[in-house]
């Protein structure tokens, strides 16, 4: 077989090959969608805004915005707000059995701690507000053994895992941060825009 003849030869392997691959990738569509059609949900920040509004009249500290069914799991949106804090309250530290929780901080500052060892772990009421509308089932405790401590600021993130208790031990004049909660067994109800146009409009300040 002279050169002329090889290289041909290579050629024409290389070039099935090619087209095997791609006839292949042709016939394979890939995973179907986990949300299958499902469109994208927009928060303006205007709507954010009216939601602090609220807060700040009303002294309520955590508002549902959305919950969006996204196929293999719901993703809740919130706007919270704390106002100051020198000491941390009795039996404040929270835990969420089932939800994530991801923090975005928007303004203001405070100490965070975290940690999976509660103290006087307690169980949170089935009709409690947070746990019907907000983060699922979960406890309160009294503290957390050997704790992780947080500086939070504008600015920045912080992730806590469901099962994770979380506190906040001093706030120096208020915070504000978007809580993002990723909820895979959908224990949260779901919230779409027209429910929180309703909702603004009810308790508008």
């Amino acid at each position: 077989m002279n050169k002329k003849t090889t290289v041909g030869l290579a050629v024409a392997i290389l070039a099935a090959f090619i087209a095997g691959r791609f006839s292949i990738a042709a016939q394979d569509p890939g995973p179907e969608p986990s949300c299958n059609k499902c469109d994208a949900d927009f928060v303006p920040a205007g709507e954010l805004e009216a939601y602090e509004r609220i807060a700040e009249a009303t002294g309520l500290t955590d508002q549902q915005v959305r919950s969006v069914d996204i196929g293999k799991a719901n993703v809740q949106i919130a706007l919270v707000r704390r106002g100051a804090l020198e000491a941390p309250r009795p039996q404040s530290v929270a835990e969420h059995d089932l939800v994530t929780e991801v923090y975005y901080v928007l303004s203001g500052s405070g100490t965070n701690v975290s940690g999976p060892d509660l103290v006087d772990k307690r169980r949170r009421a089935p009709d409690n507000r947070a746990v019907r509308f907000l983060n699922g089932p979960g406890n309160n405790a009294a503290e957390i053994r050997n704790p992780v401590t947080h500086e939070l600021s504008a600015g920045d993130m912080l992730v806590v895992p469901a099962g994770t208790g979380h506190q906040f031990t001093r706030i120096e004049d208020h915070i504000t941060y978007i809580m993002v909660r990723v909820d895979p067994d959908k224990v949260v109800p779901l919230m779409d825009a027209e429910a929180s146009h309703a909702y603004l409009v009810e308790n508008r300040p």
